[in-house]
């Protein structure tokens, strides 16, 4: 326990420090941007950003994951706050949190595995495209300096590592470009521009709802869907960081820590969250490793906006506009190009159906999805290919059954018989074949009994264990001569 603690917490001190301290910088437009997003007060969403990422620096499952308030969630809030207020966005904050800790108890994170290889690369070019997009407002025609601004940092954070890797470059470019603009007195947007800051900690309180079923049933709906959005993210972003740092990480105790961190959120003031990709990467390409990284990010989220709050304000928007545009390059697959030429045809348009539906939906979670079930439509499409081969073996007529008997299957099988044939012995062989559920055995049921009607002598052969016992189990036509 000891030894684990020490390589989570203190085996990358100094690098996880600095990481952590451009992180919190990258917060918090982010989280400002979210809180006006899901229409609250821009303390909401910082508020959430400051306690989501301390708790999950202790309870999650992934060292070195950022998360915080995120537009995802922010996006689903809307109706919520819209018609019933802040108060019942806290209570369903709350319940999000408590149905993610009861996933993470039953280990739903186990349904990972279901994600193909095709929606992950189409999870993060898309992401990759939105970190992007959100940028564009805060640079495009604005003015000239801003291009000017925009430009130096992307300069400072591609050509700086190279020479300098004591310091992150992101955190380089906020200082020098931040005292540049106050020192010239230079007119750009600032961090300032997207809401107030109010500079105290958060206070516990219990939400002012009725404790009820009509509160429950107002917020419910919105909760589950947080719930699954929010682990969604969380575990896509878990795996994504895995592949970074060559790690693994527990995704059960991930969900169950993003449950923790949500339920005492709730009750902090804060909005709902998870798992931030584009601050992940941040964390990680700065040098972040371990869980002191996401503390002190939330941490020190925290200091800036009490201590430094009269600074941060005057963070120019263009210079984080720069830093999240060098993360959206950094993230996005660019041998997905390759991948679309070289993949086979339905995973490459798994991929890109992902990627359309996340930029048409602006939800990365309908993506997701989408890209699930297209990948399942196409699987199932594949093995559903059935073949029978007739032949004659010892004046035996001989059907060999070849491939996958399911419910998508079953037609195809059943008119691979001739069912015009009388007064034969006739062998079915699945020793080269699979029964798989109900369908398959009432296609089995059919033929046989079809077969039957012309006064055919039947026999089914070669079937194994699994397939044996369920046709024991649920054929109408079984008896003991039967089956061999």
């Amino acid at each position: 326990m000891t030894e684990r603690i020490k390589k989570e917490w203190f085996s990358n001190i100094r690098a996880d420090i600095l990481a952590g301290i451009v992180v919190a910088l990258a917060l918090i437009p982010e989280a400002i941007a979210f809180s006006i997003i899901a229409g609250v007060d821009p303390m909401v969403g910082l508020y959430a950003s400051f306690c989501i990422a301390v708790i999950i620096s202790f309870v999650g499952g992934r060292p070195a994951m950022i998360s915080a308030a995120t537009g995802a969630m922010a996006l689903l809030m809307v109706p919520l706050v819209r018609d019933h207020g802040l108060n019942y966005l806290l209570a369903a904050t709350v319940l999000t949190g408590i149905i993610q800790l009861l996933f993470g108890i039953f280990k739903i994170a186990k349904l990972m595995k279901f994600i193909p290889r095709a929606v992950m690369i189409g999870f993060v070019n898309s992401l990759a495209i939105l970190i992007f997009m959100a940028q564009v407002p805060h640079f495009l025609g604005i003015s000239n300096t801003t291009y000017l601004f925009v430009a130096l940092t992307l300069a400072i954070v591609y050509i700086v590592p190279r020479f300098v890797k004591a310091i992150p470059a992101p955190l380089i470019a906020i200082v020098l470009l931040t005292s540049a603009a106050i020192y010239a007195n230079m007119d750009m947007r600032t961090v300032g521009d997207l809401g107030n800051i109010t500079r105290s900690l958060p206070e516990f309180f219990i939400p002012d709802v009725p404790f009820n079923f009509e509160t429950l049933a107002i917020i419910f709906p919105y909760s589950f869907a947080l719930a699954i959005v929010g682990l969604l993210e969380s575990l896509l972003t878990s795996s994504i960081v895995d592949d970074m740092t060559g790690t693994d990480s527990d995704k059960n105790k991930e969900s169950r820590g993003q449950g923790i961190a949500n339920i005492v959120t709730g009750f902090f003031g804060g909005m709902a969250g998870c798992a931030m990709i584009g601050q992940s990467v941040i964390n990680v390409k700065s040098g972040g490793r371990g869980r002191l990284s996401t503390f002190v990010a939330g941490v020190f989220l925290m200091f800036l906006i009490i201590v430094l709050g009269d600074l941060v304000v005057q963070i120019p928007m263009p210079v984080l506009a720069g830093i999240m545009i060098m993360v959206s390059i950094g993230t996005f697959d660019w041998s997905s190009f390759k991948y679309i030429v070289k993949a086979p045809k339905s995973d490459a348009a798994v991929m890109l159906v992902t990627v359309a539906i996340v930029l048409a939906t602006n939800d990365l979670s309908k993506g997701v999805i989408a890209g699930v079930v297209l990948s399942a439509i196409f699987f199932v499409s594949k093995i559903s290919k059935i073949k029978v081969k007739e032949n004659i073996k010892q004046d035996r007529l001989t059907f060999e059954v070849h491939g996958q008997l399911f419910f998508a299957s079953v037609e195809s099988f059943v008119e691979s018989f001739d069912f015009s044939l009388k007064d034969s012995t006739i062998t079915i062989d699945f020793a080269n074949a699979h029964i798989w559920d109900d369908s398959a055995v009432g296609a089995v049921d059919k033929v046989v009994l079809k077969l039957r009607e012309n006064h055919n002598t039947v026999h089914i052969t070669g079937l194994n264990s699994s397939s044996k016992k369920i046709v024991d189990r649920l054929a109408v036509y079984n008896d003991a001569k039967l089956v061999s």
